[in-house]
């Protein structure tokens, strides 16, 4: 189940991708990592989905990684006498705390959290972006706006507040609900919605105790811009750009999404580029050359991996969403321009004997035309530094503990085995070895670089690089 691609895909799973026969498909064409949403479903559909991805693991016998992405604060305007408005650009418009049905004139906002932040020239966005209100007034619970961008609004349609930080818990009671659940389960990722702060990390990071990885969905503006210090706390980002286009004007995400993942991969932390990525193929499919471009943009810039939402949780064509996402990857990565660009986006290692080692590898791997680059591993440190680097050679990450390698199957390049501990210097080069043939990457007469850290089995203690040929 070798993989023709490093850039890694996640697939989200839905109503038409529930069966073992979709899920095995979906993952037969190249899914590595399934993403579990909390926005819909119940925990026994989420259950048994979980149950058959590691069915199909134990069978493929290869390690699949589970992200459970916990819904956030949806906050939503309230119910209208007649079920929906028209609002006209120009017209006021009252919003409040009261429990009053909405009209022409007015709106229930059961969100006191909103009043607190929100002041005179504060905007409002309805409905997904297609409603702009501007506050003029708040007295108390109530604010005064004007209408700066019209259209029909019904019910319960949601709201964003893209230019003030809210106070408002990340984790919703739900959301807490639904974190114990996918902890008792086992997922290798947690991905955080609605995250404004440093401080939200850090709370959901101390309810999770380590059990699994975070991983943070950038999505407000306010998360944009305290970027570094979110960095500093989680494991991997998620550039969420479909709600970052509700809160910031659309021109401004291509070049934020650069800057997300050149930051990220400086940091050495995972990055997913995440929404309508190949949207039309809900409907169709094929994809728009539009869409083509987008997923091949985000491969250029080096992205540990792309993903699938509505696509394959709610759309006609799943498998085709994934076969086509694998193609645009692999064509990319044959690009003769993909080399030069990746190189020139390269950052320099940080000044440590674990990051030179690991930069060394990548430089002596393309010196003498090695076949891999295979790493011992015990806590995923010395596999991620290795994929920092985007070396020329495949990556053969091998480790005893499967958690690992699940939850790094979304690391870019890495093509994970699992094997006992190694014991001494002479059964790592020999593993290395053999495993390499075995998974297809090397033949006889072939080279290949190895690191590991020694002690064997320390975490975090990369200190050692081999290089090897294959008999």
């Amino acid at each position: 189940m070798r993989r023709n691609r490093s850039t890694k895909i996640v697939a989200t799973l839905g109503p038409a991708s529930g069966t073992p026969e979709v899920i095995g498909a979906l993952f037969d064409a190249g899914v590595d990592v399934f993403r579990l949403n909390f926005s819909h479903g119940t925990h026994d559909e989420h259950r048994v989905r979980y149950d058959v991805i590691r069915a199909i693991e134990q069978e493929r016998k290869r390690p699949i990684g589970i992200l459970v992405d916990l819904q956030g604060p949806k906050l939503r305007v309230g119910t209208f006498a007649d079920g929906k408005i028209m609002l006209k650009a120009g017209q006021g418009f009252r919003l409040d705390l009261t429990d009053k049905p909405g009209d022409e004139t007015r709106a229930p906002l059961p969100h006191p959290e909103i009043f607190e932040a929100i002041s005179p020239g504060t905007d409002l966005l309805l409905d997904d972006g297609r409603i702009r209100l501007r506050v003029e007034k708040v007295r108390g619970k109530v604010a005064e706006t004007l209408v700066i961008t019209g259209g029909p609004l019904s019910n319960r349609k949601g709201v964003n507040v893209p230019n003030a930080v809210l106070p408002v818990s990340a984790l919703t009671d739900k959301d807490r609900r639904d974190l114990r659940f996918g902890l008792d389960i086992g997922a290798d990722w947690i991905a955080l919605s609605f995250v404004q702060r440093p401080e939200d990390v850090a709370e959901a990071r101390k309810l999770i105790e380590g059990r699994a990885a975070v991983m943070v969905k950038l999505e407000k503006p306010q998360a944009i811009e305290r970027l570094q210090e979110i960095l500093d706390l989680t494991d991997a980002v998620m550039v969420a750009r479909g709600d970052l286009g509700v809160e910031m004007p659309p021109e401004d995400v291509p070049g934020l999404q650069k800057r997300i993942v050149r930051a990220c991969r400086v940091a050495g932390k995972p990055v997913v580029v995440a929404t309508q990525m190949l949207e039309s193929m809900v409907q169709s499919p094929a994809p728009t050359r539009a869409e083509a471009s987008d997923v091949a943009t985000a491969v250029y810039d080096g992205a540990d991996a792309v993903m699938l939402s509505a696509e394959t949780a709610a759309g006609a064509y799943p498998r085709e969403a994934v076969e086509i996402m694998n193609r645009i990857i692999a064509k990319v990565e044959q690009d003769p321009l993909y080399r030069p660009i990746m190189d020139a986006e390269h950052s320099q290692p940080e000044h440590t004997a674990a990051d030179a080692i690991s930069a060394a590898a990548a430089q002596v791997s393309q010196t003498i035309g090695a076949a891999a680059i295979c790493t011992f591993t015990t806590s995923g440190s010395t596999t991620l530094r290795a994929a920092r680097e985007r070396p020329t050679s495949p990556i053969l990450g091998l480790t005893a503990h499967v958690g690992t390698a699940r939850r790094l199957a979304v690391l870019w390049g890495v093509h994970w085995v699992l094997t006992r501990d190694i014991r001494s210097f002479s059964d790592m080069v020999e593993r290395a070895r053999k495993l390499a043939v075995q998974e297809g990457f090397a033949r006889s007469g072939d080279r290949i670089v190895i690191t590991a850290g020694v002690p064997f089995g320390t975490p975090g203690s990369t200190n050692t690089l081999r290089i090897a040929w294959v008999e």
